[in-house]
């Protein structure tokens, strides 16, 4: 990415959630601002600003720094040590991480009132479930944007969701599939498939959350999104009409070439074996780091890959992602493994789980059309079996032996690929964008 002319020089003040699919794009955003001069404080936890600067090598002659603050986890319930979302023993204590983290504003704010005007940050930029930081915002009276490591496309079908009120009659099924409206595609979800708070709208407590979070959005000066303008680009200019600048800057991952992936092999053994493999020849798997699947599912998924007689590798853990030997991903739908398969120009088999992976795998399969279902209509529990191994079979057999549908598939996720690389590249969309957050 060529370096931007004639810049100001900012001091950004970024708060994340303290999960891993959120701090990896915040820190690559801090990477690439701080690339072109800007100065970036990520406020973290001891236990998450230990671990990403280790893996991020944080300090490469970059104004990059942590600001640690104590997590409270025990105050709300949760087990001593529990900084990261990733690391919950049940989903079910999501609500609980939430509450802890909202509770990181008042030493934030203690925090920015030790500091004189000139170390205070000129631009606050969050998750969107932090609603409060709107407040520092005003009291500081510093310039505060909005960001969302989910696709226009999820963006947009939930606001259209809670707009038309479509899951709002109690007695609907969890599986009755349902037009999402106004959408520049048909796209039907059903009621299990809609992530944690979509799912709650009955409940007051859920309904005044979501409201939080889009007069938080609403008010912010700019809303980023880890996309790119040429992935999507009509929900891109439907969900601009909801806020104040809409910019897509990524896929951020490629601003910074250090960082490792959420589907990726570190493991000397299994570098080497993908070493001798022919070009384009493996199957990769990949589920990433939040979800666990149950010992029987496991032995479904391993008896189909063995039965497609397709050499083919299973991540377990973090490293060097070696796409350029891949034929196929199989993945669990997380942003952030979407794009680095968008990025390879790989087509997708597609396995979500939970949260907004159902989404992600309609923009994939029946938007962009470079991915073919696996089969899964809800959310996985233990210890259901959800994909028999003659299913799995017949995916793979879909995407390397499609025939001419196939082929197309092959070459439209190409040619995706190729456009994620030239929007982060000077005078690209992506690239651009950045611009127009520097001088915000």
């Amino acid at each position: 990415m060529a370096s931007l002319n004639q810049q100001p020089i900012h001091h950004f003040l970024f708060i994340p959630l303290m999960t891993r699919s959120h701090l990896i794009p915040f820190t690559d955003l801090a990477k690439a601002l701080a690339h072109h001069g800007q100065q970036v404080t990520i406020v973290m936890t001891p236990l998450n600003a230990a671990r990403f600067s280790d893996d991020y090598a944080i300090n490469f002659n970059l104004n990059i720094q942590f600001l640690p603050l104590y997590f409270p986890a025990q105050e709300v319930g949760l087990p001593q040590g529990c900084e990261a979302m990733d690391s919950l023993p049940s989903p079910d204590m999501a609500t609980k991480f939430l509450q802890a983290s909202n509770m990181l504003q008042q030493p934030l704010e203690k925090w920015l009132q030790g500091l004189d005007s000139l170390s205070l940050p000129s631009c606050i930029i969050s998750d969107v479930c932090f609603p409060w930081t709107s407040i520092l915002a005003l009291k500081f009276n510093v310039s505060r944007v909005v960001f969302h490591t989910v696709s226009c496309f999820t963006l947009l079908c939930s606001h259209n969701i809670d707009h038309y009120k479509v899951f709002d009659e109690r007695d609907k099924s969890d599986f009755e599939p349902v037009l999402v409206p106004d959408l520049p595609d048909r796209i039907e979800i059903t009621k299990a498939q809609l992530p944690f708070f979509g799912k709650n709208k009955a409940l007051d407590d859920s309904k005044k959350v979501l409201k939080q979070f889009k007069e938080a959005e609403a008010s912010a000066m700019a809303v980023v999104v880890n996309s790119f303008q040429e992935l999507e680009p009509g929900y891109v200019k439907a969900y601009q009409k909801f806020v104040n600048n809409l910019w897509c800057i990524g896929p951020l991952c490629l601003y910074n070439k250090t960082t490792r992936s959420e589907a990726s092999i570190d493991d000397h053994k299994s570098l080497n074996w993908l070493d001798s493999q022919k070009p384009n020849s493996v199957i990769y798997v990949c589920f990433g780091s939040l979800f666990h699947i149950f010992d029987q599912q496991l032995m479904e998924l391993g008896l189909g890959l063995e039965t497609s007689n397709c050499p083919f590798v299973w991540v377990i853990k973090e490293g060097s992602y070696t796409a350029e030997l891949d034929k196929c991903f199989i993945t669990h739908c997380g942003w952030s493994s979407t794009l680095e398969g968008i990025i390879a120009g790989l087509p997708l088999i597609t396995w979500p789980m939970s949260n907004e992976q159902f989404y992600n795998e309609k923009l994939i399969v029946q938007v962009v059309k470079i991915g073919v279902k696996i089969g899964v209509e809800k959310p996985m529990k233990a210890p259901e079996v959800l994909v028999k191994k003659e299913e799995v079979l017949k995916a793979i057999k879909q995407v390397i032996d499609g025939g001419e549908e196939g082929e197309e598939r092959k070459k439209r996720a190409k040619k995706l690929g190729e456009m994620a690389k030239m929007a982060v590249e000077n005078g690209g969309s992506s690239c651009s964008n950045l611009t127009s957050l520097i001088h915000l």
